[in-house]
């Protein structure tokens, strides 16, 4: 098989993945596109970001847990993301504790507090760690970049080589 014949069977067969995997848990809203920077074929990556709290009540903890970084695991199989870490630019930084992500699942981790549960984690913060202008980046437990993505005005980022809307 050539080498572009597999690349587009890769693409293909990652979009598939995805577009299973959304229709099957909850559909991220999409109205801007980041920018990666993390790898082009990996199995976990950043697939959504939510990073607007701000309105009437911006502080409250529903507010904050509205601020999240959805992870998605494209294979067949979970993967153990125990020590893994989800940090901003500014450095603040959550880490996963005792946490498989399930095959063809997403997880959003939310700024506030709450009870963690299979789709939904908490960083349990009081204050707002996502800015308008900001980067999630996703390391796994050794510290190697996985995934990347930065935004500027935009309120909800998704993957734009894994099903994200252009505008």
């Amino acid at each position: 098989m050539s080498v572009s014949v597999l690349s587009a069977f890769r693409r293909l067969t990652a979009a598939s993945a995805v577009a299973a995997a959304v229709v099957g848990a909850t559909a991220l809203p999409a109205s801007a596109v980041g920018h990666h920077q993390g790898r082009a074929h990996g199995v976990v990556y950043i697939s959504g970001v939510h990073h607007d709290s701000t309105g009437r009540g911006a502080r409250s903890n529903a507010a904050l847990n509205r601020q999240w970084v959805a992870v998605s695991n494209e294979s067949r199989r979970a993967v153990d993301l125990n020590g893994w870490t989800l940090s901003d630019a500014a450095g603040r930084a959550f880490t996963f504790h005792h946490y498989a992500l399930g095959a063809h699942a997403t997880v959003r981790v939310h700024t506030g507090v709450g009870r963690d549960t299979r789709f939904d984690l908490y960083q349990d913060r009081r204050s707002e760690v996502w800015r308008t202008a900001d980067r999630a980046t996703l390391r796994n437990d050794r510290g190697r970049l996985v995934d990347e993505i930065s935004w500027g005005q935009r309120r909800v980022v998704t993957h734009p080589r894994r099903g994200g809307h252009h505008r």
